[in-house]
């Protein structure tokens, strides 16, 4: 009787969460003519959906941006560009997921624990956590590639470096030398010469260099890069030579490279202490040991 009464509970919540959804489907649309009637006059385009990901993203967009209006900050956006992605629908398509995620979670879970539990508020606990931690699933991806990028940028920030400073030295300007970089940088790390690009986009647009670099550093989360851009301002600002600045700094993200190698290193022994006492450690000792065991039992079986 308790799981047909919850059964019912749960059909009866799916309906009112879709007639829901369908209320505000029709409220947002009447928002959207509304403003696409007022942006008209002002020869604005309005926001349109993403074009790039297949029908799943753009289905992704519609149900972030009716679930999520209002939900947006500037901390979610900044976090996902520093994962990489950058447009401007990536927020209601983030929360499109999340949602998507805790409703497949509902159902799922549902499907499961029903038919093994005897209790309501067993079942009901085990649904709300199993839909809820599917729901922080696409927290967990965007946290994995945003310190995926941001390691990858911070380990080839060197070497760029060093070949703006090779431009800069032979004679180019600073912003030709930058878009050479971001051409030859592509070669081996595309997430950092996507954002050398934006930058660079930034300054022909009108953007400050001091200020475009600044939100590359804020895009990527990479503190050196907000060094650089301090480096060069106060060049900039006291007339000093870009190119020793840029070799002074290419040299000291060099030591501080060699340095994490070194401490990396250091606490690699006592990584392996744990997989050698818990994995090599018993087979020598079976292999050592064994034969005499083996041995021993045999003396002690035949007298």
């Amino acid at each position: 009787m308790e799981v047909f009464l919850f059964s019912c509970s749960v059909g009866v919540a799916v309906i009112a969460i879709g007639w829901g959804v369908l209320l505000l489907r029709a409220s947002r649309r009447e928002h959207l003519l509304a403003r696409q009637r007022a942006l008209q006059d002002y020869d604005v385009e309005p926001p349109r959906e993403p074009t790039t990901g297949g029908g799943w993203v753009r289905a992704l967009h519609r149900l972030g941006e009716r679930a999520g209006a209002g939900r947006r900050s500037r901390g979610m956006h900044q976090e996902l560009a520093r994962a990489g992605y950058h447009s401007s629908a990536a927020a209601d398509v983030y929360i499109g997921a999340k949602v998507l995620c805790f409703v497949v979670g509902v159902f799922a879970f549902s499907l499961l624990l029903i038919p093994l539990t005897d209790g309501f508020a067993s079942a009901f606990f085990g649904i709300m956590l199993g839909a809820t931690s599917l729901f922080f699933l696409p927290n967990l991806f965007v946290a994995v590639r945003r310190d995926r990028r941001r390691a990858e940028v911070a380990s080839h920030l060197p070497d760029s470096i060093d070949l703006l400073d090779i431009c800069v030295s032979s004679g180019m300007g600073l912003d030709m030398a930058w878009n050479s970089v971001a051409r030859q940088i592509r070669r081996v790390s595309e997430p950092f010469a996507d954002e050398m690009e934006l930058t660079n986009l930034e300054i022909n647009l009108g953007v400050p260099r001091s200020t475009a670099m600044r939100h590359m550093a804020e895009r990527t989360g990479v503190e050196d890069i907000s060094s650089l851009v301090a480096l060069l301002i106060q060049s900039d600002r006291f007339g000093a030579s870009i190119v020793d600045a840029l070799r002074t700094f290419a040299q000291t993200l060099r030591e501080t490279r060699s340095q994490k190698a070194g401490e990396a290193a250091e606490r690699m022994s006592v990584k392996l202490l744990f997989p050698m006492v818990i994995f090599i450690f018993p087979a020598l000792l079976i292999v050592m040991v064994g034969p005499a065991v083996l041995e021993l039992l045999r003396v002690v079986g035949n007298s």
